[in-house]
């Protein structure tokens, strides 16, 4: 996002559904444009075949424009990838992925989500903040692949 004080699209209709198998390729070409430290393929595997975690692919039409990638714990929700083709960012899809696990949170038994972001991850830290997100702390050296330091972003559900 190279302008932040940019009018945002009007938000595309988006079909949000589980991630497939077939989603690999879009997925993988998603991330690597989207990441300075990309998941590779390997990776990305092997955590959707954790039972916890759960990856949602975000299509616009029939081709898949964003995903995102999170783990259920008991009290929480862990987001842990989150990402939207260049070519259709600002239009109101990762908002949408966002919306769903808030809306997790409200019917269902978790209380918060949470998200680490790098240190230099700007857009990241300003796009969960327009959504609710709070920083609540810095993880030290939080990102294996390159040490880098990470703030934990939490998003707490309204209690009723």
């Amino acid at each position: 996002m190279n302008d932040m004080t940019a009018q945002l699209a009007p938000a595309l209709a988006v079909q949000l559904r589980w991630l497939l198998r077939r989603d690999m390729a879009d997925v993988l070409a998603i991330e690597r444009v989207s990441s300075a430290y990309p998941w590779c393929e390997e990776k990305l595997t092997h955590a959707l075949r954790q039972r916890h975690t759960i990856g949602i692919a975000a299509e616009v039409g029939e081709r898949v424009v964003g995903f995102m990638i999170y783990e259920l714990y008991p009290q929480r929700i862990d987001l842990l990838e989150i990402a939207v083709d260049p070519a259709h960012r600002r239009q109101g899809i990762g908002g949408q992925l966002i919306a769903k696990l808030v809306r997790k949170l409200t019917s269902q038994h978790w209380s918060r989500l949470v998200v680490d972001v790098r240190e230099s991850n700007l857009a990241g830290q300003l796009f969960l903040r327009s959504r609710g997100f709070r920083a609540e702390g810095i993880v030290r050296e939080c990102f294996r692949d390159s040490g880098e330091d990470g703030y934990r972003f939490v998003y707490r559900a309204r209690s009723e």
